[in-house]
């Protein structure tokens, strides 16, 4: 069996990988997955697309207990695919940067029994029974990992990183089950202005919908009997019944409708759109890349990534790239960029790998360079041959004087010409001036000007080019302690049914420690309805203590008038039985 090694990963995302505590879970948890994939296997046998069903035991699932991420790992591999254990949220670059290398990321925390149904915040039951079986299915993994390889690319506002923040702050609340109400509404407080504060539709946003309404709550086939497959409905026990109902409308797939269509995280969907197949899908993420800045490059995409406020790359047409978190562009008359800038640590590349001595710790202040042709040259700077520089003076040694067609003047002796492919992609230059009008750029105390050389800015992208050098990253190292679980007296419970159901039954003895079980709860956990449910799944398999299993059934019917919330849950519980 082949486990994923941490020096198997990029080394950017081992940040966010984590060990899976897998002794940590308790037999309430573990009885929370059986929950779940018993109703899942059972219901979803219909109304799920059939990778769904044919995936669960390919991807590594088992009913009886949580899943462990290692050996989902292996059991994806055949089709292409991997996971990893994350820890809860991250951000949705890196999200997608996992999925484009084929790596499924798995929140490993479990939602509580009070939330059985839903839970915001992604945890295993998302993660494991929603998204993995389905990539067992080849067209389906390739949408989505095509769809991690743009979606990484994807830029977004810093205000819409805000919105992020304040997302993951509620729904961890709203999952965490000891959080008071005011904790909550202040968390809803600061969401929704938050929210309010969003001012331009980035292409983040946009492709985040496209995900949302495809991956996570995506129906397919017809509008009157479709079939699911979003891992949103597939890890719902109670949406997934409900989506299918006449309440939530059903909308044919469109691209510009479903990017149009905004979604709340923390509540139940009021629509879903219905693709016809899957190349529906791989052709529309495709169609929304065409317009997307790192296809589309220029003075549009660089303002694109000064709103964001984070890390991104803005590559010239002699495909230096450039990574750092811009601040500013300088435009002509006609409003295009000619000089852009940015703030702090700044690296330079090419084809994805860091340029030699152009880090972090060289270009610490931040980075500014032109954009554009020369004077009087017809020919593009970075395609000018060793004879047809010389003829321009611009010669290692010689003092140069470079007249962009914009204006901008750059002026000191030649140190370096960088080329990459048979094209210029430097210029550095000592005792340099740069200057454009009456603003002064660069002065010569600031040390050695290094010169982008391109005539455009052809792509502008999320993140780093060369994201292993810029963010240099230091691996963790494992803890190897394990944590002492004491378990609860209900966990205790729990447990002691499970070691039943998975030892030889004997009718006399186990018939007499389960109703020993029976009566803790009655005397101590009046409210708890999924071990009076295993319970009764026992005694109805092996039909004995007629008497107990009728009392049992009691006891739920009237959790069910006591709590309405537990209604659907119980009743779909005593149909399994």
């Amino acid at each position: 069996m082949k486990f994923l090694k941490k020096s198997d990963i990029p080394a950017h995302l081992r940040e966010y990988v984590i060990e899976q505590q897998y002794d940590e879970y308790t037999p309430i948890n573990h009885a929370v997955w059986r929950y779940v994939m018993r109703q899942n296997i059972n219901f979803f046998h219909d109304v799920a697309h059939t990778a769904y069903t044919n995936g669960v035991s390919a991807s590594g699932m088992e009913i009886e207990r949580i899943p462990k991420v290692e050996e989902m790992h292996t059991s994806l591999q055949p089709f292409g695919w991997g996971a990893v254990a994350i820890d809860g949220y991250i951000p949705g670059v890196i999200f997608f940067d996992f999925q484009a290398h084929g790596l499924l990321p798995v929140g490993t925390d479990i939602r509580k029994l009070e939330n059985i149904e839903y839970t915001p915040a992604p945890d295993i039951i998302h993660e494991a029974a929603g998204h993995a079986p389905i990539l067992c299915d080849e067209k389906y993994a390739a949408y989505v990992k095509l769809f991690g390889e743009i979606g990484r690319k994807a830029i977004a506002t810093k205000e819409e990183h805000e919105v992020f923040d304040a997302v993951r702050t509620l729904s961890n609340l709203l999952e965490k089950g000891s959080s008071t109400k005011q904790e909550i509404a202040e968390a809803e407080h600061i969401l929704q202005e938050k929210q309010k504060a969003v001012k331009h539709l980035s292409e983040a946003e946009e492709i985040s919908r496209l995900y949302w309404w495809t991956v996570e709550y995506g129906l397919i086939g017809d509008t009157k009997n479709p079939k699911i497959y979003g891992a949103g409905l597939l890890s719902s026990v109670g949406e997934s019944s409900s989506c299918l109902s006449d309440e939530v409308d059903k909308i044919p797939f469109e691209l510009e409708k479903v990017i149009s269509t905004s979604f709340d995280i923390t509540t139940k969907q009021p629509q879903l759109f219905v693709c016809e197949h899957f190349d529906q899908l791989i052709d529309a993420v495709k169609q929304y890349a065409e317009r997307m800045a790192f296809n589309v490059g220029g003075t549009e995409s660089l303002e694109k990534a000064i709103r964001s406020g984070a890390i991104a790359t803005a590559e010239y047409s002699s495909s230096l790239q450039i990574s750092g978190i811009f601040s500013k562009i300088i435009k002509d008359q006609n409003q295009e960029a000619i000089y852009l800038q940015t703030t702090s640590g700044t690296t330079l590349s090419h084809d994805h790998q860091l340029l030699h001595n152009h880090g972090k710790d060289v270009h610490a202040d931040g980075f500014g360079s032109p954009i554009g042709k020369l004077k009087g040259i017809k020919k593009a700077l970075e395609d000018l041959t060793d004879e047809e520089l010389a003829l321009h003076n611009i010669v290692i040694g010689h003092q140069s004087t470079l007249h962009f067609e914009s204006g901008v003047k750059v002026e000191g002796l030649v140190h370096e010409v960088i080329k990459k492919n048979n094209k210029i992609v430097l210029i550095r230059l000592q005792n340099a001036t740069v200057n454009f009008d009456d603003l002064e750029l660069f002065k010569p105390e600031w040390g050695m000007y290094d010169m982008a050389v391109g005539e455009c800015i052809k792509s502008v992208y999320a993140g780093a080019a060369d994201p292993e050098a810029y963010f240099e990253v230091e691996d963790i190292e494992e803890i190897e302690d394990k944590k002492e679980i004491s378990l609860s007296p209900l966990d205790q419970l729990y447990q002691k049914v499970r070691n039943i159901r998975e030892g030889e039954y004997d009718n006399v003895i186990d018939g007499k420690r389960l109703l020993e079980i029976v009566n803790e709860l009655d005397e101590s956990f009046s409210n708890d309805w999924l071990l009076r449910l295993e319970v009764l799944e026992l005694l109805s398999e092996h039909d004995t203590h007629q008497e107990l299993q009728n009392k049992l059934r009691q006891d739920l019917t009237q959790l069910k008038i006591k709590d309405e919330s537990l209604q659907n849950l119980i009743a779909n519980g005593l149909k399994l039985v």
